[in-house]
């Protein structure tokens, strides 16, 4: 089954593809809820490159790494990549008279619901927008 979601943020294209490559942004906003940290981002942003996202609870009583491998890339328009368990994410950089949309295409896991997989991708794209809105200002 694949999920979609999208934004649109009030940024410039180059304001938000930069801040969804670079490392010292996507630890300001890659998690779904105040209750988690993104301690730790490594990426290398070419066909092949690898991400490594660490993920935990502000608590520390858990944590994962959210990683893949990107299997294209067109700069300013879209990324894909495929996860640890061959996943395919899709990711559309769209600008709109001076906004920006995305559209963000996953395959889902077996593990937790539709529904529960959508929340928690919207919630960290809503926390990405918030970010960029917040540094474009």
């Amino acid at each position: 089954m694949k999920i979609s979601i999208e934004t649109i943020i009030n940024a410039p294209l180059d304001l938000v593809w930069s801040s969804w490559i670079t490392p010292e942004d996507i630890t300001n906003w890659n998690f779904a809820t105040n209750d988690w940290v993104c301690p730790k981002a490594q990426i290398s942003l070419v066909v092949g490159g690898k991400f490594n996202y660490r993920m935990e609870a502000k608590d520390e009583s858990m944590g994962f790494d959210f990683e893949g491998e990107f299997t294209s890339i067109v700069p300013l328009q879209s990324i894909n990549y495929k996860l640890e368990d061959n996943r395919e994410v899709t990711c559309i950089f769209t600008e709109i008279g001076g906004k920006t949309k995305i559209v963000e295409t996953f395959e889902a896991e077996d593990e937790n619901s539709g529904e529960q997989q959508r929340q928690g991708w919207s919630m960290i794209l809503e926390n990405f927008k918030q970010y960029v809105e917040s540094k474009s200002n």
